[in-house]
């Protein structure tokens, strides 16, 4: 059955000062998430997301739950977990996170995209993004308005239109996602993405284990400036027997307290 051998890496970067990034790197599930709000608890929202959709794909490869199915549900308790969490605290009102995430089955694979972090696929030495921005500058490229160089250094680069929060109801990007062994997957926060070049990614990607590869790729957007939070997960598409679907948690999410119910999940 179809797996993940992954590996994960953050960093707060060099101008914030605390990471509200989280990510995930599991056998059955990646995910990625970069909280938005500040003083409004982006990490807050960041680490439930990252959480909920964790925990819930404890049970896809053991029950046979259909990815695209996780990952929806993923989406939609988080979001009610985000919804009660304002309602506690006020003072949370307006965080949220971008999410993509790709799930398998052993068989089937998914991708969700909310907001500007992105997944790539590199297959045969060629990258290919597999997610499309939820940003301002990209609809403005879309329309053919500016032109993505012109994206690139825009002021307004970083206006996310869609995300996981509560200020509106999340409308993800959910597909399906043809992947084989030898594939090698990078998921990211925009701390990478904006900073470093798809040529360099691609380099990266295409030398050494993934480990190295996420420490990499980190160290290039910190010589890069580091000017936001970075967090990278990769992984080798495999076959192999069913194995325990537990991951390494990264970022924000470390600290359980960011997490609104971590009880309710389970």
């Amino acid at each position: 059955m179809l797996q993940f051998r992954s590996a994960a890496h953050t960093h707060v970067g060099l101008v914030r000062a605390n990471n509200e990034d989280s990510g995930f790197a599991g056998p059955y599930l990646l995910i990625v998430a970069d909280g938005v709000g500040g003083a409004a608890a982006g990490e807050v929202a960041s680490s439930t997301a990252t959480y909920v959709a964790a925990a819930l794909s404890m049970l896809g490869p053991v029950r046979g739950t259909d990815p695209l199915v996780l990952l929806g549900s993923s989406i939609d308790l988080a979001a009610r977990q985000l919804r009660a969490g304002v309602e506690a605290d006020p003072a949370r009102a307006g965080m949220g996170t971008t999410l993509t995430a790709i799930a398998t089955d052993g068989a089937r694979c998914a991708i969700v995209q909310l907001g500007d972090s992105r997944a790539y696929l590199l297959r045969a030495g060629v990258l290919q993004q597999l997610t499309h921005d939820h940003t301002l500058v990209q609809a403005l490229v879309d329309a053919g308005r500016i032109s993505p160089e012109q994206a690139r250094v825009s002021q307004h680069r970083n206006i996310v239109m869609r995300s996981l929060g509560t200020r509106q109801e999340p409308d993800p990007d959910l597909a399906w996602l043809d992947l084989e062994p030898g594939d090698r997957l990078l998921l990211c926060s925009d701390g990478l993405s904006d900073l470093v070049e798809d040529a360099l990614i691609a380099h990266r990607l295409a030398s050494g284990d993934c480990q190295e590869a996420v420490e990499a790729l980190v160290g290039d957007a910190l010589a890069a400036g580091g000017r936001d939070n970075i967090t990278c997960v990769a992984a080798d598409v495999v076959e192999g027997p069913p194995i325990d679907s537990r991951g390494v948690l990264v970022g924000a999410v470390v600290d359980l307290g960011h997490v609104l119910d971590p009880v309710a999940v389970r």
